[in-house]
């Protein structure tokens, strides 16, 4: 072994320079140079998948037996599987560790151990994400982020799940998948297809706010430092008294929120699609940390009787003057991931995760997502996911053990059932815990009220109204009929002067277009023709002969390649 660590350390040139020359590179830049710097020689010897030693010849595979070489069939085989299922929404994503502490008494509320101690401190994770691009997508894009939050408490892991926006797109659980698709590729094309999406929203006008509040300044903020993010449910809290609260969670961000305009937004991602990634681990690795301070809307039970709107309903704002705010603590980022894969990719965070004091939402959305979350990580990272290290509570003792690995040490020889004469784990009474639980029937009537007050109130003043309209337009140009037409029916409805001034702002947007396409026309062909197959054209639409024979032979092309 020691002739082999010699022969390896031969072979290595060392080149002594500490420092950076005439160069300032950002920590993301200089990951690699700060490891050889911590690591003045290598970390060990290079192993095989079952521990054994690499000899340097077997790192060549030209001209030897490569069905010998144990280390080229460790290597590619594992390459073929090194990637897991992509989330379907919010694959592209980063993280961070850090520390929540506790800055004021909130024991009125909850007794959730997790807030109560003034300077208490529980280690936590972040990921954030960008809720519809792939995995290599761009962090510049205009949509919903996400930041879901897993805090290691003492009664087990705590995970709060956030949008960047403070309303959520839709509150019946049935409608994730077609939203998910309608949002995302179109099946053929595989492109973003503003008309299907513009398609299942106003078909669902409840779906609006969420995508108002993205079109205004509020839709592309400066980074995810700069962001504030909520939970997006109305939460229930206990106290010991077993007396109920109602809130909605609040991360204020201490940097101060910032956006970036729709042209500011593009002028960053025409040369850095991971702006996001790389703004969040520079300022960590710089020793700026960022920080959030966490706060809660409240009400209680009493409150609810005399409100004119439903609190539960994820899709709209609390009013003004119907609850009271109670400040928690701050949540601090100051540790980068080491790995990517370990900490980020296989990182399950599931709004069903818990604790004694927060009972958790009432509403129908949650009890949805409470059933889904879970299949989804079941599907990508296996049932055993809750014990990958990312994932593991600060304690755990379960009667469910087996299955595909991770399985940790399985609980031993422990008794496997429950209830048992063998000490097994046993449970506890929670005496705090209420005994009565509220039951919430949710109106599907549409209401467009808060579209409203978001266009004449929220959007603070008039330029911020025209940047939202020229959002609106842009993002309608591509949009066909009969969809186009609904839209606007719709605009109608929320707020005239809104409807009007967003069909000029269409009309120009679309005589914009359609004169940069004539140009690029001309500048390539002075005279297109579209060409045919046949002398016939292309079928005219009360030619039923001519469409029945075009559609015989798509048919016959698909079966042939098939």
């Amino acid at each position: 072994m020691k002739t082999i660590i010699a022969f390896l350390f031969c072979l290595i040139l060392y080149v002594k320079s500490d420092e950076y020359v005439n160069v300032t590179y950002q920590p993301a830049q200089r990951q690699l140079y700060d490891f050889k710097k911590e690591h003045p020689h290598p970390i060990g010897l290079w192993t095989k998948n079952a521990g054994d030693p690499v000899e340097i010849r077997d790192t060549i595979t030209i001209n030897s037996d490569q069905f010998d070489n144990q280390l080229l069939i460790d290597s590619l085989s594992t390459f073929d599987g090194e990637r897991i299922p992509e989330r379907v929404v919010h694959a592209k994503g980063t993280g961070a560790f850090g520390y929540f502490e506790v800055t004021h008494d909130v024991s009125k509320y909850t007794y959730a151990d997790v807030f109560n101690e003034v300077g208490k401190k529980t280690p936590l994770v972040v990921r954030f994400s960008s809720v519809l691009q792939n995995a290599g997508g761009s962090e510049l894009a205009r949509e919903v982020k996400g930041m879901a939050i897993k805090f290691y408490t003492e009664d087990g892991n705590l995970d709060i799940l956030c949008a960047s926006l403070p309303v959520y797109l839709y509150r019946d659980p049935g409608e994730l998948p077609s939203l998910a698709h309608g949002t995302k590729r179109n099946p053929q094309t595989n492109l973003r297809d503003f008309t299907s999406f513009y398609d299942i929203i106003t078909l669902k006008p409840s779906n609006l706010h969420q995508f108002f509040w993205m079109l205004s300044d509020y839709g592309v903020p400066d980074g995810y430092r700069k962001m504030d993010a909520f939970p997006i449910h109305t939460f229930e809290l206990s106290n010991i008294h077993g007396e109920t609260h109602y809130v909605r969670f609040n991360f204020r961000t201490e940097q101060g929120f910032s956006a970036l305009t729709t042209p500011q937004a593009a002028a960053i991602q025409a040369v850095d699609l991971d702006y996001f990634t790389r703004d969040l681990y520079n300022a960590i690795d710089s020793g700026d940390y960022p920080a959030w301070k966490l706060e809660m809307d409240v009400m209680t039970a009493h409150d609810i009787q005399k409100l004119d709107y439903n609190p539960f309903d994820v899709t709209r704002l609390w009013k003004n003057g119907t609850f009271h705010t109670v400040p928690i603590g701050r949540l601090v980022l100051n540790k980068n991931v080491e790995n990517q894969f370990r900490d980020v990719e296989q990182a399950a965070y599931n709004p069903g995760h818990l604790v004694p004091g927060i009972p958790g939402p009432v509403d129908f959305l949650f009890r949805g997502r409470r059933i889904f979350y879970r299949d989804t990580q079941n599907y990508r990272l296996g049932r055993n996911n809750n014990k990958i290290l990312v994932n593991m509570p600060l304690y755990e003792k379960s009667y469910v053990r087996d299955g595909r690995p991770p399985t940790k040490l399985n609980m031993k020889n422990a008794p496997n059932y429950y209830p048992n004469s063998f000490h097994g784990p046993v449970p506890y009474v929670d005496e705090h815990r209420p005994w009565k639980k509220l039951h919430v029937l949710e109106s599907n009537a549409v209401d467009l009220e808060p579209l409203w007050y978001f266009y004449n109130y929220i959007l603070e003043d008039e330029a911020h109204k025209q940047r939202f309209i020229a959002n609106l337009a842009a993002s309608l140009v591509p949009v066909t009929p009969p969809v186009i037409q609904r839209v606007f029916k719709i605009l109608h409805l929320i707020d005239e002067d809104l409807a009007k001034r967003t069909r000029a702002a269409y009309e120009v947007a679309v005589a914009a277009v359609s004169a940069a396409q004539q140009a690029a026309a001309k500048a390539t062909d002075p005279s297109p023709k579209r060409n045919y197959p046949t002398a016939e054209g292309p079928p005219k639409h009360n030619d039923t002969k001519s469409i029945y024979r075009l559609g015989i032979h798509q048919e016959h092309v698909f079966m042939d390649h098939h």
